[in-house]
């Protein structure tokens, strides 16, 4: 039994060869508008790699899975998954959500691929919670039933935002009278920074109204801007307090993880920002807060190991 895994995105699809169920190899990437179909790029790889046809693939895919028929938000492939394991010629091919695959890839992190932020030692086979801001915010939660683990998916980067003083109540109705409903997603994501700096420029009436994410954040790291600095700590509070939300949701003693391309830029940045502060801050629930560990995810493959993941654990 060989078994291949794949990570695509609206840009790139990185293809591995699935060792185990945190090991993987051969990792190549392959740019999707260079390809027709999945098919077409695994078949690329192959023949790149001199592999041998595999019998089993799982695909971690940056849209809903619903269905048979598959259609990409960000780019134009459409297929299907019948259709297309006919035409590897695999025993099977598993297609999952990309987010899916990055939350069932956290159980199995070894403490060289993670951060930890705070809180007790994770408890064994207990759930988790991972959320991550990169274009938008992913969130999901993990539990251990009948031997596996198993990813429970949903769309909470959509849920309101919760302000938690009179500055982040400013930002929130400077948001709403551009948004109407102003979710988390509209603060915790990559466009989530500079639409805090926006609300902030025009709150603190400063110079540059509207700066990219990638500038809001340099320009906080290296101090030469304190509307930045003032944005970026605002987005690590808020994501303090959202992530002490998921952990109350189903008290995940099994640790709460920070997944996403952003947080990873600046993770020492939020180690010692009001992160953990705003985490913990639950009220009578405190104590519980307290004792759960968040973890930053610095593996660069999640995708990859948690699609190996759902091999190791389904076959």
């Amino acid at each position: 039994m060989s078994k291949l895994v794949a990570d695509i995105g609206g840009t790139n699809m990185r293809i591995a060869v699935a060792d185990g169920v945190n090991a993987i190899s051969n990792i190549r990437k392959y740019k999707v508008t260079d390809y027709a179909s999945p098919v077409e790029t695994i078949e690329a790889y192959i023949s790149d790699t001199g592999i041998e046809r595999p019998t089993h693939v799982c695909l971690a895919i940056a849209c809903p899975v619903n269905s048979d028929q598959i259609s990409m938000t960000n780019h134009s492939w459409s297929f299907s998954i019948e259709k297309s394991q006919q035409a590897l010629g695999v025993d099977a091919l598993y297609v999952i959500n990309d987010f899916t695959a990055i939350a069932l890839s956290v159980p199995f992190l070894t403490n060289e691929q993670k951060i930890q932020l705070g809180g007790d030692s994770a408890e064994v086979n207990q759930p988790i919670a991972v959320y991550g801001a990169g274009t938008g915010l992913g969130v999901a939660h993990v539990i251990y039933q009948d031997g596996k683990w198993t990813a429970l998916p949903g769309e909470g980067g959509h849920v309101d935002f919760a302000p938690n003083n009179q500055l982040e109540m400013d930002v929130l109705n400077y948001l709403a009278k551009e948004f109407g409903h102003v979710s988390a997603e509209r603060l915790m994501s990559g466009q989530g920074i500079a639409n805090i700096y926006r609300a902030l420029a025009s709150i603190n009436d400063a110079d540059d109204k509207v700066l990219e994410p990638a500038d809001v954040t340099e320009r906080a790291l290296n101090g030469t801007c304190p509307v930045s600095k003032q944005a970026l700590d605002m987005f690590c509070d808020v994501m303090g307090s959202f992530g002490g939300n998921l952990a109350l949701t189903l008290l995940t003693r099994g640790g709460v993880f920070i997944a996403g391309g952003i947080v990873p830029r600046f993770s020492e940045y939020l180690i010692n920002s009001g992160f953990r502060q705003r985490f913990e801050a639950k009220g009578r629930f405190e104590a519980i807060n307290k004792q759960i560990p968040v973890y930053i995810v610095t593996e660069e493959q999640p995708g990859l190991l948690g699609a190996a993941a759902y091999l190791a654990q389904n076959l």
